[in-house]
């Protein structure tokens, strides 16, 4: 029970890789919130996170500034305190650079970016009342420069970027910022696969440990020692949770 009685807010939580951490979470004692657009899955992820912890879903529009104050005065209104933020929610499209739009540049850092960075404002006295833990997320698409991934490697470095300023700005308030670069197999790479067996098969060859990732149990034991006091000594850092595919010397 690291994380007994500690109130997380996860975006994005109600499939993939946010379900995965929201479960090893509230499995763990924490009261998680997931935020998220799919009402279905997001009640469904209620559900299972209910058995385990005081757990709910809202289901809101992160793109939109003022929803999002809502969604946190919400959360500690009924909870009462706030003491983990995970910014998990991120959309984009896969386009070369030619052909990169303002309307596409803009779909990746209006659901990933602005978002991580308006839930960063809201939360922050909440956070600092609790000494509480941020998790952000970056990518090896940003890290590694994948190609046709330049609205979403922007993104995700400039989320790096913030991430690093508010290590260094909130570290005095007792606050760790810290980010998780994953690969998981999660429901969308599952039907890449079955669309596609021959490109995952090699993309999984490349990887070192020669497997994908679990979201609960690789990404989600990741999140929640970052959520956790393990973690209390750690700030400013990307943890690489992808099977050792980016090595960085």
């Amino acid at each position: 029970m690291k994380l007994k009685d500690k109130v997380a807010i996860i975006t994005g939580g109600a499939g993939g890789i946010g379900s995965g951490m929201a479960l090893a979470m509230a499995k763990e004692g924490a009261k998680v919130v997931i935020v998220d657009v799919n009402e279905d899955k997001g009640r469904e992820t209620e559900k299972a996170l209910r058995a385990y912890s005081d757990s709910m879903f809202i289901n809101g529009d992160i793109t939109n500034k003022a929803s999002i104050k809502g969604i946190v005065d919400d959360v500690v209104s009924t909870y009462g305190r706030l003491d983990i933020l995970v910014n998990n929610a991120h959309v984009s499209k896969q386009v070369p650079i030619v052909e990169t739009t303002d309307e596409v540049m803009a779909l990746s850092f209006n659901t990933g970016f602005y978002p991580t960075f308006y839930f960063m404002q809201e939360c922050y006295p909440h956070l600092k009342a609790a000494k509480g833990k941020v998790i952000n997320f970056a990518s090896g698409a940003g890290l590694s420069g994948m190609v046709n991934q330049a609205s979403y490697a922007a993104a995700k470095e400039a989320i790096r970027g913030l991430s690093r300023v508010a290590a260094n700005e909130w570290g005095a308030d007792g606050i760790n910022v810290n980010l998780i670069s994953p690969i998981a197999l999660t429901p969308g790479v599952e039907q890449w696969k079955q669309a596609f067996p021959e490109a995952y098969q090699e993309m999984v060859d490349k990887i070192p440990l020669k497997k994908m990732g679990a979201p609960e149990q690789d990404i989600g034991r990741v999140a929640v020692f970052l959520a956790s006091s393990d973690s209390d000594y750690m700030t400013g850092q990307t943890l690489m949770v992808d099977g050792g595919s980016i090595m960085l010397r």
